[in-house]
């Protein structure tokens, strides 16, 4: 499990408190226990303020920025993954780049957006996913464009592509992966949900945190590919376990988080995603 930095440690605990604020102290006791200086943390915290990602209140307590909020938005989508979707006609959704593929931080912006709404390269600047969301192309456009997707980029629905190229849409996820992944992180929750009650506050926190996130990232990034691309109840048994996990975690961050006045809507956990998936809060661009 990935080590937190001191920005996505700041933006993570904050993701928690929905609009509430939580004073610095706070912010400097979580980061000793996961092994960040108390100079790292402050210039974090001064860094986002700038940006906007974080806004201080009149009291000097901090909560997240409306600049953090679309990404917000999608970390939370965990808990409702089946109410986003419908069932599959077969029919495809699809983005098409107007413009060559940007570079720097506007191409990673427009990765993100395009890999968060579950859509993979069929053709070059041409992205598809199975039209199985909610709203199809009109929901899904307002989406990409709050993650990062150029104003320009068409977004559609696509029906009869010609059998070659529905072949290789239908093979561009990573299907047994997934599903071994869903099965790995029910046994991991499982096994860690019960060791919690055993370990001593700082260390349930801790494992929590990184646990926690990690699955998080999972199910955000999950791409909701419908049946009979994908074994849809395995998907499900991962979300019914991390709503599980996910209290058992609040109650281990309840009394850190009650000292410090701030009670949480929801247990702290690390959705950093790091270099591999540059996806999540501490990833922002």
């Amino acid at each position: 499990m990935r080590q937190p930095t001191a920005k996505s440690l700041t933006l993570d605990l904050l993701s928690t408190l929905s609009g509430r604020s939580l004073p610095i102290a706070a912010l400097v006791a979580a980061g000793e226990l996961l092994g960040l200086a108390e100079g790292s943390l402050r210039v974090a915290v001064t860094r986002l303020l700038a940006a906007g990602r974080i806004e201080r209140d009149e009291r000097g307590l901090y909560r997240l920025g409306s600049a953090a909020a679309p990404i917000d938005r999608e970390v939370r989508s965990w808990r409702r993954l089946e109410e986003r979707t419908r069932r599959w006609s077969g029919a495809w959704l699809a983005v098409h780049r107007s413009s060559p593929a940007p570079r720097g931080a506007r191409r990673r912006a427009e990765e993100r957006a395009l890999r968060w709404m579950g859509l993979a390269e069929l053709e070059p600047g041409f992205f598809v996913r199975p039209d199985n969301l909610k709203g199809g192309a009109k929901a899904l456009r307002p989406s990409l464009l709050g993650l990062g997707l150029d104003p320009g980029a068409l977004v559609l629905r696509a029906d009869g592509l010609d059998p070659a190229r529905e072949a290789r849409a239908r093979g561009l996820w990573d299907v047994p992966a997934l599903e071994a992944a869903y099965d790995r992180g029910v046994e991991s929750l499982l096994r860690s949900e019960a060791r919690l009650e055993t370990l001593a506050e700082g260390e349930a926190m801790v494992e929590s945190f990184r646990l926690g996130g990690e699955m998080i990232r999972l199910l955000v990034l999950d791409p909701l590919l419908p049946a009979p691309l994908v074994d849809v109840d395995e998907r499900r048994r991962l979300v019914r376990a991390m709503r599980r996990y996910d209290r058992v975690g609040r109650r281990a961050w309840a009394g850190f988080m009650e000292s410090h006045g701030a009670p949480t809507a929801r247990a702290p956990v690390h959705t950093d995603g790091g270099a591999a998936l540059p996806m999540a809060h501490g990833e922002l661009q």
